[in-house]
């Protein structure tokens, strides 16, 4: 940032601009989550409006809701955050619900305009959760438009869960934020802001008029103040990085050192500093069509459970991503003799920083590799492999954290990063090399630590909270992660041909769940706060033996449980017109067969599907 006696130049970080740079249909470069919502007692009406006029009076509280992006003259450097003139709410919180009877969204021989009396039927009538997760997975992939501000919001009036979920009618909200905007804990930070601890919503003192007088608008951006921003601030970069590199080169090797040494019972030996990951389905060129799946455990057993291996939470979810995607992976007859390798995105950020302010919400992460043993058949062997694993991330990160930069030299970073390097990715994409050429990892995973007590929005009671996040070219699957409310809930995107049975790896992490719960259950006595998400899940599958006889002890890290606990099992695209942007290429055209409908601001979105599953496409008409 630059600022200067007239003008403050509010520039993306080199970071935070990246993720525009390498934007492209195939990858949209958005984050999300989705949320079921109970509704207050005796609500009636819509749950839209309500969002709608609660989301309006707090806009002022974070700038992402405010704020635009505006290119550099001859995008010679990072773009730069403005404050817009106007924002429609009703753009950007709409509603999201199933097609009309009679209408070309449910097969209809012609399409119809909306009008108020079908709003009304849309209103009255409820999605199926399969439904609406369908619908989140077509909306995730469609480009945000960037000629507003980076968000989009989504109300669900109706869902209709399913018995094993209590069969409830409940709202869903689904939100969207383009990733240049802010990352995953400057997302929890914006819900903290956004949302209440209480059903009663909080009173919100009203936007300052001064304040908004003096944020700076696109109007008053002036050619020789941006241009000298580019330079300005590029020279400091070049002049930081020049002092940060001999310490730089010194710790990166003697990080690479320790990294190609491992120990064994003959003492320790040479080895290479970074292994190749295996060739898995999952390792494509991306293309438009996504899958969204979603699994929740409960917090405190999962804690619990890694106290007991010696180990953290953390390693507890990459054992049970691992063992869903080992038996995924057997199930299909794709699972590698070598270990699957997952990136996940570690923050740089200090803990000062974790507050519910909204001052500083870029992205503040770097990328680490973690092996996860699923060539292991024994689930506690795989555990310390795990361990293992991560104890040497933990190390590298200690010694890089505070020289892995988030920042880089402004200076035509549009033409290379946003040119050559974005041109170079969708070639490796396009041409199949994504599936041909070793990688360096399988799939991203990511944990988010997010509020531990319930929230509300607009009076109804987020019942959970699962995130959505972004796959790219060579990496078609993504397992994030956020805590919320006394329970764990897993959010998985990926590319509809290389995950096409998502539904059967989210019903593969509860069943890993029970399964380390029957392996080291009798060591975690926790109890979890008791949610309606937590209560609800459970199945009336037939559980699979224990891998291990009963009467074995059970050697962990730390504790040897002597008592096995017997195993229950939790039950078991886009707009053509959204995506054609001057600053994307054109995604490749599907066919054409509508099946739901999102509405608002005078548009109706309608979905469709072809004859494979997951094949969708959306068409937006005028009313």
């Amino acid at each position: 940032m630059k600022k200067s006696a007239n003008t403050t130049i509010n520039s993306l970080s080199g970071l935070d601009a990246s993720f525009l740079y390498l934007e492209t249909p195939e990858m949209p470069m958005h984050v999300g989550s989705f949320n079921l919502c109970e509704l207050p007692p005796g609500f009636s009406g819509s749950f839209h409006k309500a969002v709608q006029a609660h989301i309006a009076r707090r806009m002022h509280l974070a700038p992402v809701f405010s704020r635009k992006l505006v290119s550099m003259p001859l995008n010679l450097g990072h773009p730069v955050w403005v404050e817009a003139e106007s924002v429609d709410i009703g753009f950007h919180v709409r509603r999201a619900g199933p097609p009309l009877a009679g209408s070309a969204a449910s097969g209809g021989s012609a399409a119809r305009k909306v009008n108020r009396a079908d709003t009304a039927k849309m209103v009255d009538s409820a999605m199926t959760l399969a439904e609406a997760h369908s619908l989140i997975a077509q909306l995730h992939s469609e480009l945000i438009d960037r000629r507003f501000p980076l968000w989009e919001f989504y109300v669900f009036d109706r869902i209709q869960l399913p018995p094993s979920q209590g069969g409830k009618l409940v709202a869903g909200f689904f939100s969207k934020i383009h990733h240049a905007a802010l990352d995953g804990k400057g997302g929890v930070m914006l819900a903290n802001a956004m949302l209440d601890p209480g059903p009663v919503p909080r009173e919100v003192a009203p936007p300052d008029s001064r304040s908004r007088r003096k944020s700076q608008g696109e109007a008053g951006l002036k050619t020789g103040e941006m241009l000298g921003s580019v330079f300005s601030s590029s020279i400091g970069q070049f002049a930081k990085l020049a002092r940060a590199l001999p310490s730089a080169v010194r710790t990166i090797g003697a990080t690479l050192a320790r990294q190609s040494v491992s120990s064994s019972a003959s003492g320790a030996r040479a080895g290479m500093p970074m292994k190749l990951a295996p060739h898995t389905p999952f390792n494509i060129g991306v293309g438009t069509g996504r899958v969204f799946a979603a699994a929740t455990v409960p917090l405190c057993e999962c804690k619990a459970l890694g106290k007991a291996v010696g180990g953290s939470f953390n390693d507890v979810v990459l054992w049970i991503c691992s063992t869903a995607l080992r038996d995924y992976l057997l199930k299909h007859d794709s699972l590698p003799e070598k270990s699957l390798v997952a990136a996940m995105p570690v923050s740089l950020r200090a803990d000062s920083t974790l507050d519910t302010g909204a001052e500083n919400l870029g992205n503040q992460v770097s990328m680490s590799l973690v092996a996860l043993g699923t060539q292991i058949a024994h689930p506690l062997k795989r555990m310390n492999a795990i361990l293992a694993s991560t104890a040497k991330v933990k190390t590298s990160m200690q010694s890089l954290k505070g020289l892995l930069p988030t920042d880089y030299p402004s200076l035509l970073a549009p033409w290379l990063v946003g040119g050559v390097a974005k041109q170079a990715l969708n070639a490796y994409g396009k041409s199949g090399l994504a599936s041909r050429l070793p990688t360096v990892s399988n799939l991203a995973i990511s944990n988010v630590p997010g509020p531990p007590v319930p929230l509300y929005l607009a009076g109804g009671r987020l019942l959970s909270f699962h995130p959505l996040s972004i796959i790219v070219h060579g990496i078609a699957l993504n397992i994030t992660v956020q805590t919320y409310a006394g329970q764990v809930d897993f959010g998985i995107v990926a590319d509809r041909n290389a995950l096409p049975h998502a539904d059967e790896l989210a019903s593969g992490i509860e069943a890993a769940f029970q399964q380390a719960q029957a392996l080291m259950g009798s060591a975690t006595a926790a109890t979890t706060t008791s949610t309606y998400m937590s209560t609800q899940q459970k199945s009336s599958a037939k559980p699979e033996k224990n891998p291990l006889p009963a009467s074995a002890p059970v050697k962990t890290r730390k504790t040897v449980v002597t008592k096995v606990t017997k195993p229950e099992h939790l039950e078991s695209s886009p707009s053509e017109e959204r995506r054609q942007r001057p600053d994307t290429e054109t995604a490749t055209p599907r066919t054409k067969n509508p099946t739901s409908t999102v509405s608002s601001h005078g548009k109706t979105v309608t979905q469709a599907t072809s004859a494979q599953p997951g094949q969708r496409k959306t068409r937006i008409r005028n009313s």
